[in-house]
């Protein structure tokens, strides 16, 4: 769902905007204690199977992984990514798969994980029943949500990679959940911790300007930064909240 980018210059600032204790190599705002906070409310452990979509360079996959002991699968659309992934997972028990996110991989899961990409789902119907199709009675779906109303046209005008920025209540959203078969076991607001980081990265960005324009170009980084300064105003004045939920599918 994301271009995939890969540069130490980009690392080495989302470790600076993160801190090192934080930092897990994770392509979004989410920082490695709310990864795991996640990931234990979600009920994953020792050899319980768990299904990373959109999983990138499965940084908070790989982390989960470590920490926690499960059966990890992370799938992405990038080639890139993935191969990625599969070096740096190397003595973990990780697999990975290229494919598009729906479908899903054949099989079921106990818990499917869904980290800082379901704002790029424009049809959250149709992947919120393919992730409840992916789990046994009992099974759970860890997600991170951008909730809020849908951009309008001057918001999308500034925006970079605004068809990749879809927005949706929280009410909306609930009510997909229940249609799927899922009930909302836990929930927290992470707005804040959120609106921090993505302040933290954009300042990051912008104080090895010169180092990362030189790996993706100037452009690239202009609209990166951009992203970063709009993301952390609009999480600033409520006008974007971000949620941690996970829900659990419970067949009638």
């Amino acid at each position: 769902m994301r271009r995939f980018v890969e540069s130490e210059a980009l690392r080495r600032a989302q470790r600076a905007a993160f801190g090192s204790a934080e930092y897990v190599e994770q392509e979004s705002f989410v920082r490695a204690s709310e990864i795991e906070t996640l990931a234990v409310r979600a009920g994953i452990g020792r050899d319980v199977s768990v299904l990373d979509l959109c999983c990138g360079m499965a940084g908070p996959g790989r982390y989960v992984t470590r920490e926690l002991g499960c059966d990890y699968l992370g799938v992405d659309s990038s080639e890139d990514a993935v191969a990625v992934a599969a070096e740096r997972a190397r003595g973990l028990r990780c697999r990975f798969e290229v494919a598009q996110v729906p479908p899903l991989p054949p099989g079921t899961f106990d818990v499917v994980l869904l980290l800082e990409t379901m704002l790029a789902f424009r049809d959250k119907s149709a992947l919120i029943e393919a992730v409840s199709g992916a789990l046994p009675a009992g099974g759970r779906f860890a997600f991170t949500l951008e909730e809020g109303a849908p951009l309008s046209g001057a918001e999308r005008a500034a925006m970079p990679a605004a068809d990749t920025v879809w927005l949706t209540p929280l009410d909306e959203i609930h009510e997909l959940l229940a249609h799927a078969g899922l009930a909302v076991r836990w929930e927290e607001d992470w707005s804040e911790s959120h609106c921090e980081a993505a302040a933290a990265l954009a300042d990051a960005y912008a104080a090895d300007s010169t180092e990362i324009a030189s790996r993706i170009g100037q452009r690239a980084l202009g609209e990166l930064i951009a992203a970063h300064r709009l993301w952390s105003e609009w999480l600033a004045a409520g006008r974007v909240r971000k949620f941690a939920v996970v829900a659990e599918w419970k067949p009638e």
